[in-house]
């Protein structure tokens, strides 16, 4: 290719005809997963910052979706599902079953590179922990991050979500 470009490079760096002959040559792989699954894991990796998940919640509810971060930050808004024709959309609650397919399609050993869980192990340990978070939060809470999440509800299928009530 004639860019040359680095990791830190964004696309928005290039002008669009470059960016449709970059896409154009690779598979596109887009890995989701449920907005309020990803909130309880940085919740996780964060507690020491926040007394309560609660708390958590509120400030990023307080710092809007202009100022959140890419952890939290909605994926349509950092992934441009409607722009990009992505080859693959790989759902988190699947994702052993699916990346298993994505290895068979790139010709590599599915079996040695998987780790060692099951779906349902997965699902049932955020549906629990799903049940327990969001029992924290008020009513208004809940409708803020539904609106919040919005749009990436409506992109993918997060039927099951605690957020699409």
């Amino acid at each position: 290719h004639r860019w040359q470009h680095t990791p830190e490079t964004h696309l928005s760096e290039f002008n669009l005809t470059e960016i449709e002959a970059m896409l154009g040559c690779y598979t596109k792989v887009l890995f989701v997963r449920d907005p309020f699954h990803r909130l309880i894991s940085m919740f996780m990796q964060s507690m020491d910052s926040s007394p309560s998940f609660s708390s958590f919640v509120q400030d990023i509810l307080d710092s809007g979706q202009y100022n959140a971060s890419v952890s939290w930050k909605p994926l349509v808004s950092l992934c441009w599902p409607c722009l990009i024709q992505y080859d693959y959309v790989v759902m988190f609650v699947f994702l052993s079953q699916e990346l298993g397919h994505l290895l068979w399609r790139a010709g590599l050993p599915v079996d040695s590179l998987l780790p060692k869980f099951t779906d349902a192990q997965v699902q049932w340990t955020y549906s629990w922990l799903s049940q327990q978070m969001f029992s924290e939060l008020s009513l208004q809470q809940k409708k803020q991050l539904s609106h919040f999440y919005r749009w990436d509800l409506a992109a993918f299928p997060f039927s099951s979500s605690f957020l699409s009530d």
